[in-house]
């Protein structure tokens, strides 16, 4: 968001002098942020979560992982798992990366709760110009999320950002929405019925079994601040709220 400046006098220090406003790169970032949970199993692996994301929308898998950036660890879920299991009942939080031809970095929070364990994850993945963000493997990572890892929300957005996932010292515009999903303990929560009759122009897309189903809805093209009214208007919905 920027502000005129008002116009400086003839001759004063602030003569000549603009607001500078950054000129469109065509690069962007695909940003999704899910959570999962687990049953506290003996036998359980942290990381699964992630690694399918990771290959879904980078098209291979985390190159690397720590406690605090630099990451300099190669990935390893096994090692992420025990060191989460060595901190509980301390939430555990890491930093994952990629590698320079795809640009990504995720933040990974492991929380033991009465339910299970949690993985709280958000995932950006950097675009260039000429890049296309896989958005057309969400639906699918939706469905494989939901049927083998516990999924109970993802939210995935668009972003007007740099491909090498740096923050340059300017104003960037917010992420906008681009789809929803809820997993089967939260449609069970709201009512299958609601879950799956909404208000939005698009229809939600069942995933995974039909006995415990998930839904994904799309909100848009995530070019426009319209889907965050569409956004808006699904949580409301599934909260039983009156629409605004």
């Amino acid at each position: 968001m920027t502000f005129p400046t008002p116009p400086a006098e003839p001759g004063s220090p602030g003569a000549g002098r603009r607001l500078w406003r950054p000129r469109p790169t065509g690069e962007r970032q695909l940003v999704v942020s899910f959570r999962t949970l687990h049953p506290p199993r003996a036998d359980l692996v942290l990381g699964g979560a992630l690694e399918a994301a990771w290959q879904a929308l980078t098209g291979g898998p985390p190159a690397g992982w720590g406690t605090s950036e630099p990451a300099g660890l190669i990935w390893s879920r096994r090692q992420l798992t025990e060191l989460a299991y060595e901190r509980a009942p301390r939430p555990t939080w890491t930093v994952v990366v990629g590698t320079p031809d795809r640009p990504a970095v995720a933040t990974l929070r492991v929380i033991r709760t009465p339910e299970g364990v949690e993985e709280d994850i958000t995932l950006t993945v950097g675009h260039g110009e000429g890049e296309k963000p896989a958005l057309e493997a969400l639906p699918e990572l939706a469905d494989e999320l939901v049927t083998r890892h516990g999924l109970k929300t993802m939210l995935c957005q668009l972003r007007e950002a740099r491909r090498d996932l740096s923050t340059p010292p300017r104003f960037e515009h917010p992420p906008l929405p681009y789809a929803f999903v809820l997993g089967p303990a939260e449609v069970r929560e709201a009512g299958r019925d609601t879950a799956s009759r909404t208000p939005l122009k698009e229809r939600p897309v069942r995933l995974g079994p039909n006995a415990r189903p998930g839904f994904y809805y799309p909100l848009g093209d995530g070019e426009t601040a319209e889907s965050w009214h569409a956004l808006e208007q699904l949580m409301r919905h599934l909260r039983g709220a009156p629409p605004a």
